[in-house]
């Protein structure tokens, strides 16, 4: 998780400052943070109209947002910003490395969409700092805890916040 911190540092982001680690067989294959694709503008220069809105909402300008659902946990689908999590997937398979049986690290517990598509790369554990608090309720929330699930199928522990000891080697302090 200390690596996941230290990618965070990176990242580009008007909202949250995410970093993600994916680690297959005990070796680090790739590393994500959030930002902008390669090529944009990044968030904090303005390449992110969500980040934007979400900054004249929380200035009390919300009539000059682009989009009322710029706001915090939603319209996520319609940020420019790449997950971390994302991030960290698709560096991997970009220069040929595999995900299936990987555990993801995150600093941040993954949004519905990275939650799915660790899932879908073969991802068999996420574990994550802190909790990210969804904006979702009813049938949203429901797929979202069944997808969490499905990682715990095999592993109760393969999904979940990361615990001073758990799975992890860990320093006596419990820095891990």
């Amino acid at each position: 998780m200390s690596i996941a911190r230290a990618v965070r540092e990176a990242a580009n982001c008007l909202g949250s400052q995410v970093g993600a680690v994916l680690v297959v067989d005990d070796h680090i294959v790739s590393t994500g943070y959030n930002g902008t694709p390669s090529g944009f503008t990044n968030c904090l220069d303005g390449g992110c109209l969500r980040c934007r809105d979400r900054r004249l909402l929380a200035e009390g300008r919300g009539e000059e947002m682009a989009d009322p659902e710029h706001i915090p946990g939603r319209g996520l689908d319609r940020c420019i910003c790449v997950h971390a999590e994302q991030n960290a997937l698709l560096a991997a398979a970009r220069f040929g490395m595999r995900a299936d049986g990987a555990t993801l690290y995150s600093t941040l517990s993954p949004c519905f969409g990275c939650l799915k598509e660790a899932i879908q790369a073969g991802v068999r554990r996420i574990v994550y700092e802190l909790e990210y608090p969804v904006a979702a309720d009813g049938p949203i929330a429901e797929q979202y805890a069944r997808l969490a699930e499905h990682l715990r199928r095999d592993d109760p522990d393969a999904f979940g916040a990361l615990r001073p000891n758990a799975a992890l080697r860990c320093a006596p302090d419990g820095d891990y």
